[in-house]
C-alpha cells in the first residue's frame, strides 16, 4: 500500500478558495428579477400592501366620519345652550322691562293722588 498523497501547499489554496467561494455563492445567490417565482412573491406583497393600505384609509374614514358626528353633536349642544342662555335673557329683560313699567305707573299714580289732594 502506498502512503496517503500529500497535497501541495497551492492545491490547499485552491481547494480553499474554491469552498469559499462555493459557499459565498450559495448564501449570497441573488434570484433573476425575470424569475416567475420572484415576479409572483413581488405580486403578492404588493396585494398585501394595497389590502393593508385599504384598511388604512378605511379606518381613517371611519374615524373622521365620528368625529364629524361628534363635532355635529357639540355643536347642537352649544347651539341648544345658547338658545336657553338667549331665552333667559330675554325673560330677565321683559321681566325688567315690566317691572319699571309698574314702578313709573305705581309712581305716576302717587304723583296724581298728591295733585288730586292739593
Amino acid at each position: 500500500m502506498s502512503g496517503m498523497k500529500q497535497k501541495d501547499f497551492s492545491e490547499r489554496l485552491s481547494a480553499a478558495r474554491d469552498a469559499k467561494q462555493a459557499m459565498a455563492a450559495k448564501f449570497h445567490q441573488r434570484p433573476s428579477p425575470y424569475d416567475p417565482a420572484v415576479a409572483e412573491r413581488r405580486a403578492a406583497r404588493a396585494a398585501i400592501s394595497a389590502a393593508r393600505d385599504a384598511r388604512m384609509a378605511e379606518r381613517d374614514a371611519q374615524r373622521l366620519a365620528e368625529n364629524a358626528r361628534l363635532i355635529a353633536e357639540r355643536e347642537a349642544l352649544v347651539a341648544a345652550q345658547a338658545e336657553q342662555e338667549a331665552r333667559a335673557i330675554a325673560e330677565t329683560i321683559e321681566n325688567e322691562a315690566r317691572l319699571q313699567a309698574e314702578r313709573k305707573a305705581a309712581r305716576d299714580a302717587r304723583y296724581a293722588a298728591r295733585k288730586a289732594r292739593k
